[in-house]
C-alpha cells in the first residue's frame, strides 16, 4: 500500500490499525496537504447495510466543526474500498500521557474533551467509544476526539472480541453493557472514566477478565480519586463520581 496512489492520495506510511480499519498518512496531491486515510475493513465493504450506515454516520460526523474534534474532509469509495479522509494530527494519543503529573494540565485537556462532546451531543451525535486511545493530543497540547461516526457502526457490527475488550469494556456505561439505550449520558460515563484515569493512571472499575469487569461496573462503587492522589480537590472527586453514576438519570 505504501507508495501507491489511490484517487489523488499518495500513501506515505501506516499510522495504526484497529477494529475499525487501518489508518495511513497520505499526501493529497490536489490540495498539496497531508491527510490521514482510514480504510474500512473488508467485512464492512462487503456488507451493504453496514456500508450505508457508515456513510450516514460519516455525513453526520463531517458536519461537526470544532477545534477539539478531528475534521473529516470526505469519504471516498475507490474500486469498492471505502475510506475516510481526515485531518492529519501531529502528536500522540492521550493514552501516552496518562497519568498526568499536574492536575491543572489534566483538567485543561478534560475541559477540551468535554467541549467536543457537548458540540457533538448538541447535534444529536453520540460517540459511544470515548476512551484514552480515541483522543489525540497535538504537539501544541490540544485535544482532538477521533472516530466520531464510527462508534455506532462498531457496536452494530458485533466485532470479534479481542484481548483488548477488557480495556474498552472499562469505559462502558452500565446501560451499554446491558444492551440498553445508549445516549449522550453514556458518553458522560466514559468521560468520567477517562478523567479518573488521567489523574490516577488506573481505571475506576477493575476486573481480571470480562465478567469481573462487567460485575464491577454494574455493581461496585468506583474508588475515590483522592485515595490515589491527595492533591485532588473534593469538587473534582465529586464531579467524577457524578459522571460515573450507574443510573443515567443521576449523571450530568
Amino acid at each position: 500500500m505504501i507508495g501507491q496512489t489511490i484517487s489523488h492520495y499518495k500513501i506515505l506510511e501506516k499510522l495504526g490499525e484497529g477494529g475499525m480499519g487501518v489508518v495511513y498518512k497520505a499526501q493529497d496531491t490536489q490540495l498539496k496537504r497531508t491527510v490521514a486515510l482510514k480504510f474500512l475493513p473488508d467485512r464492512v465493504n462487503k456488507d451493504t447495510t453496514a456500508k450505508e450506515r457508515f456513510l450516514q454516520e460519516a455525513q453526520a460526523a463531517a458536519a461537526l466543526n470544532h477545534p477539539n474534534i478531528c475534521t473529516i474532509h470526505g469519504v471516498e469509495d475507490v474500486d469498492g474500498s471505502l475510506f475516510i479522509v481526515m485531518e492529519y494530527i501531529e502528536g500522540g494519543t492521550l493514552r501516552e500521557k496518562i497519568p498526568f503529573g499536574k492536575i491543572d494540565d489534566a483538567i485543561t485537556i478534560a475541559a477540551q474533551i468535554g467541549e467536543a462532546l457537548q458540540e457533538a451531543h448538541s447535534k444529536g451525535i453520540v460517540h459511544r467509544d470515548i476512551k484514552a486511545d480515541n483522543i489525540m493530543l497535538t504537539s501544541k497540547g490540544q485535544a482532538k476526539v477521533m472516530d466520531f461516526g464510527l462508534a455506532k457502526l462498531k457496536g452494530s457490527l458485533k466485532l470479534t472480541r479481542t484481548s483488548s475488550t477488557v480495556g474498552t469494556l472499562g469505559y462502558m456505561a452500565p446501560e451499554q453493557i446491558q444492551g440498553g439505550e445508549v445516549d449522550a449520558r453514556s458518553d458522560i460515563f466514559a468521560f468520567g472514566v477517562v478523567l479518573f484515569e488521567m489523574l490516577t493512571g488506573r481505571l475506576p472499575f477493575r476486573g481480571e477478565h470480562e465478567a469481573a469487569m462487567m460485575y464491577s461496573i454494574l455493581n461496585e462503587e468506583p474508588e475515590s480519586v483522592q485515595k490515589h492522589r491527595q492533591d485532588v480537590s473534593p469538587e473534582i472527586d465529586r464531579i467524577i463520581h457524578r459522571a460515573l453514576e450507574k443510573d443515567p438519570e443521576d449523571r450530568y
